[in-house]
């Protein structure tokens, strides 16, 4: 029979190192400390004397989203701060490691003492997200209280970290953007565009008078008395997005989208569309329509706060190609004319073959490969935006074009913002490259879901997607364990509205090492890491290379009392293993023994209680060729 031996436990060692607090997405740098800062009532958030508006706008925000998140009640003061407290402030001087000079204002650096802690940001934006890190890191203690002691440097990969939603085939309420505005800024994503105006793809009986079209745009202007639909924002709503897209990061790229899709202008003046009207694309060889579209983009204008206006462009054919080109750089100089700048689809390599003669100061959404690919788009000249329909297209409950949302375990595993399929993927440093923009199409425009339906949706991979955008894959990390992270962050303050879908591992009540950080001395794949083992999801694992001295451990995050663990092995087992307790990860001592377990399944030990950080399983035999692999590794008290 298996024999168990016992031995005692040694004196307490030093303090060591904490791990990174789990934040979404995970943190590019950090250096840990000893022990936690815990915040209570007498915590304030303080900004320096002089301090800007906008920063001292932003303490009294997270004292809010404090309040709503936890049981803690930040109040805000401005000076020096005292013990407990949370300084935030902006140093465009700052240390911000590897982030790329022009990446600097959004960069952040968290410093997390004993006794107080500070948030630098290279801007506005980098002190917000230090913010989010602050608060993500609060949810993840265990009273809801506290922030391990350590510095965090983090900073964001690209520069557009985007989201695009088609809201002119389908109207989403003013409620339902504002919550995205807020659950992006929470997971650092800072580029919102809103698609205002399309229509169905097929016209009914080939009548488009029948066909359902939008836009959403309410102006009080006479002269656009009846172009907007029923459902559509006003200046008062546009104005609200506006607010809260700067309050949490987020830039709104407004996309009023022609010469095709283009029916709600059509319909509107019927004399500048092609067939006399019957179509959705306007008839370019009329002057009118050009000069229509040019008074549409100057009556908007002075809504959009933004740099950016996206002029569309996209899907007109291409037997009328001389008429596009001439549109194309009439349109782009007049928005820029306007103060903004330009984003359109690309759509140069099957209009021309190439970007040759077209207008190039503009930013190019490559969204799909035939129309015109991201490197033809790049030796062009033009800056691109990773939007590829076949890998970040959602069109909700469509037979096509991911109906049912994105594969957030394959956005986590295998994808990157440089990733375009097949031939057509750039570097990942390329410095055309300026990020990515999944996106939403509604085009079942008669199908009777709702918005709540396609939030539903984009959850499963909205958090993966910010993680690549931010910080890229993270070595060791188990998609399982990714989205225990995501639970237990939430979708963020002001996003009540938005119902949570994903779903939620149920560890073993009082499993210290659920969702800790794990180590491991080797992985048999790529996909078998240690993470598995502690993400309270029965059907992952970890697996070892084929050797007996393999072992697994776990950081419970500090010094923590236990008398018991649970091993849920696979068929390759560990024949003959120890169970070992450290104080630094460095120097273990044995505080039980197995020996000859027959079979998998879970196999207890139980132990005069050991008090440490560390504990791990130390394998001397295995049960066959393979390595060892475990399903799960519980700790308990």
């Amino acid at each position: 029979m298996p024999i168990l031996s016992l031995t005692g436990t040694s004196p307490a060692a030093a303090e060591v190192n904490t791990a990174p607090p789990g934040v979404v997405p995970a943190l590019q740098q950090w250096t840990g400390g000893t022990g936690n800062l815990t915040l209570t009532s007498s915590s304030r958030i303080v900004v320096p004397r002089g301090a800007s508006a906008a920063l001292k706008s932003l303490a009294a925000q997270v004292a809010a989203e404090a309040a709503e998140l936890t049981s803690l009640r930040l109040t805000t003061a401005t000076g020096t701060p005292r013990a407990g407290d949370i300084l935030l402030r902006i140093d465009t001087a700052a240390d911000f490691g590897s982030a790329k000079t022009e990446l600097r204002p959004e960069a952040y650096r968290l410093t997390v003492t004993g006794r107080s802690a500070e948030i630098v940001g290279g801007g506005q934006k980098g002190a917000y997200y230090g913010t989010r890190t602050l608060l993500q890191s609060v949810l993840g203690s265990a009273g809801r209280d506290s922030i391990p002691v350590g510095t965090a440097v983090d900073y964001p990969n690209y520069a557009v970290r985007g989201f695009m939603l088609d809201v002119g085939r389908r109207y989403f309420t003013p409620e339902f953007i504002k919550s995205y505005l807020h659950w992006m800024g929470w997971l650092k994503l800072n580029t919102f565009q809103l698609h205002l105006n399309d229509n169905e793809i097929q016209a009914p009986d080939g009548d488009w008078s029948q066909a359902v079209s939008a836009f959403r745009l309410k102006s009080g202007n006479p002269a656009f008395a009846g172009l907007a639909a029923d459902q559509g924002y006003t200046r008062q709503d546009w104005d609200s997005f506006e607010d809260t897209a700067a309050a949490h990061g987020v830039t709104i790229i407004p996309e009023i989208d022609a010469p095709a899709h283009a029916r709600a202008f059509v319909r509107f003046k019927p004399e500048i569309g092609l067939d006399g009207g019957n179509s959705d694309h306007l008839d370019l060889s009329n002057p009118a329509a050009t000069e229509f579209m040019k008074s549409v983009y100057a009556e908007f204008a002075p809504w959009f706060r933004g740099p950016t206006v996206h002029i569309g462009i996209d899907e007109y054919p291409a037997s009328l190609v001389s008429q596009y080109k001439t549109y194309v750089n009439a349109i782009a100089p007049y928005v820029r004319s306007l103060g903004k700048k330009v984003n359109a689809w690309g759509s140069f390599g099957a209009m021309s073959g190439s970007g040759a003669g077209y207008d190039k100061n503009m930013v190019i959404n490559s969204w799909n490969n035939g129309w015109y690919s991201p490197k033809a788009a790049v030796a062009d000249g033009y800056k691109v935006i990773n939007s590829n329909d076949g890998l970040l297209y959602v069109v909700p409950f469509a037979d096509y074009y991911h109906g049912q949302g994105l594969d957030g375990q394959y956005v986590f595993n295998s994808w990157e913002p440089h990733v375009f399929g097949g031939t057509n993927d750039l570097t990942s440093q390329d410095p055309m490259l300026l990020g990515a923009m999944p996106a939403v199409w509604n085009d079942l425009v008669r199908a009777t879901y709702t918005e709540l339906q396609v939030h539903g949706l984009v959850e499963k991979s909205f958090a993966a997607l910010a993680q690549k955008m931010w910080s890229g894959t993270r070595a060791g990390t188990s998609y399982a364990a990714f989205l225990n992270r995501v639970g237990t962050v939430g979708q963020g303050p002001g996003t009540t509205y938005l119902p949570d879908t994903l779903p939620k591992p149920e560890p073993t009540p009082g499993d210290l090492a659920f969702n800790r950080t794990a180590t491991a001395s080797s992985s048999e794949t790529a996909s078998l890491v240690p993470s598995n083992a502690v993400d309270g999801t029965p059907s992952t694992r970890w697996a070892s290379q084929y050797t007996d001295d393999q072992w697994l451990s776990v950081d419970l995050g500090s010094r923590q009392p236990f008398s018991k663990v649970n091993l849920a092995w696979e068929s390759a087992h560990g024949k003959d293993y120890d169970i070992q307790v450290s104080d630094d990860g460095t120097t273990w001592r044995t505080v039980a023994q197995r020996r000859g377990l027959a079979g998998a399944g879970t196999d207890t030990l139980t132990f005069p209680a050991a008090t440490a950080r560390h504990v791990r399983m130390q394998g001397i035999t295995r049960a066959t060729g393979y390595g060892y692999s475990l399903y799960s590794f519980e700790v308990l008290a």
